[in-house]
């Protein structure tokens, strides 16, 4: 018989690595609650053509697509702000403004496997739907904040920029959008050279030179020197005080900007405004990112409708969490493990397992059928804390014997007080 091992870019998380990730999808969860977002969930498989509508030419190469039996042409999602758009323009049409949603869960992307991405990752999705305000831009950024905060991370630093610099540029210089969408991929993968040979004009190339040469230590500095290199194009110059305005209100908030990047595209086509980034020291990829998308709803066929998001990379927080040797801090119960002294017991031990269930208490029942001694042993390897035996005498007197396994204690307890007697 063959052994199978996984797909390419997918993962097995064994026990210990789940834990992980759900600790930091409950942050995530706290945090959406914390600000007023709401939940939902969309399908994985969607059409190709919401998908790859403004996902950019990267992402739309690296998409999972397929045919399905109705010979549609579908695809796994590789994020979820498509899927949001198109929830904005049906389910959601009428809903008041703005919407605050979250979705978690799995996307997919055929990147090459490296440590921190993989071609099936988790993202916490936030997007808030109906605002057009520096204020909607700044929780994005804020809410980030939170969450690594939550995760507890350390020297955790956030790049800024704004995408509507450069397009104002490029489009005061009449460089054709699906020009500036190609020079904004490159950009973003800093192959500057690459990017600046797609322009003909020798003067827009210059100016795009000198604005990603624009560099100060400090991130208010930067944007400053921005909006005065660009003043003498409006929708460029516009951008940057959009810039400045987010970026004060972040800062005021306590949540420190430390990086603007002029030259900052991120890899999707659907940016209008300010975009960010959120990393650690010990790891060269982003934690998460997002940024404003005013058209992308409209594309889908609803009103012209203002919007702002960010993704979070869940694993790569996990990755981050071990790379700072952060442990999570999560509530457990005291673990139990019923064992029927003999089989003739088994009946009422099950029944005993199940009323400690039922009152809440994490309970496991000794199903391999060993010999006391030897499921005792295995339960103190495996760090359960009591051990619940079922025997014939302690039954005769409604009770059984409660083994504490870390202090090698026991004590026979009366069935009725037993789950009491466990929470304390």
């Amino acid at each position: 018989m063959p052994t199978f091992q996984t797909v390419r870019g997918m993962r097995d998380l064994l026990p210990e690595e789940a834990e992980k990730l759900n600790y930091v999808i409950a942050k995530a969860r706290e945090t959406a609650e914390l600000y007023g977002y709401k939940e939902v969930i969309t399908p994985v498989v969607e059409p190709y053509e919401l998908l790859s509508a403004k996902a950019g030419e990267e992402i739309r190469q690296r998409m999972f697509t397929f045919k399905d039996l109705g010979d549609r042409t579908v695809a796994l999602r590789p994020e979820f702000t498509s899927s949001i758009a198109r929830l904005a323009t049906t389910a959601l049409k009428n809903e008041p403004k703005p919407l605050r949603t979250l979705s978690i869960g799995s996307v997919y992307r055929y990147d090459e496997p490296q440590r921190g991405r993989y071609r099936e990752f988790w993202q916490s999705d936030f997007e808030v739907i109906g605002s057009n305000k520096p204020e909607a831009d700044a929780e994005i950024v804020l809410l980030t904040n939170s969450l690594m905060k939550a995760a507890g991370l350390r020297n955790y630093v956030f790049k800024i920029g704004h995408i509507g610099v450069i397009r104002g540029i490029l489009s005061q210089e009449n460089v054709d959008e699906k020009v500036q969408n190609a020079v904004l991929q490159r950009m973003d993968k800093k192959e500057y050279d690459e990017a600046f040979n797609l322009i003909t004009s020798e003067k827009c190339r210059a100016i795009l030179q000198g604005l990603i040469e624009l560099k100060s230590s400090k991130a208010f500095e930067t944007a400053e020197k921005m909006k005065a290199y660009v003043k003498d194009y409006d929708e460029a110059e516009a951008a940057a005080d959009n810039l400045l305005e987010i970026m004060n209100l972040v800062t005021e908030s306590g949540c420190p900007i430390e990086i603007v990047e002029p030259g900052f595209g991120r890899g999707l086509e659907y940016y209008t405004g300010m975009i960010f980034e959120v990393y650690i020291p010990e790891l060269d990829i982003a934690l998460g990112g997002g940024g404003r998308y005013d058209r992308l709803i409209e594309v889908f066929g609803g009103e012209p409708t203002p919007a702002t998001g960010v993704a979070h990379g869940l694993d790569r927080i996990a990755i981050a969490m071990q790379m700072q040797n952060i442990t999570q801090k999560i509530k457990q119960g005291k673990r139990v493990v019923v064992i029927p002294a003999k089989e003739e017991q088994s009946a009422d031990a099950l029944k005993i397992a199940q009323t400690l269930r039922e009152a809440g208490i994490p309970t496991e029942f000794e199903v391999m059928g060993r010999k006391m001694a030897k499921a005792l042993e295995d339960a103190d390897r495996r760090q359960v804390d009591y051990a619940v035996i079922v025997g014939e005498k302690e039954l005769k007197e409604d009770a059984v014997v409660l083994r504490n396994l870390a202090k090698h204690e026991q004590t026979v307890v009366a069935i009725s007080n037993l789950a009491e007697k466990i929470r304390r």
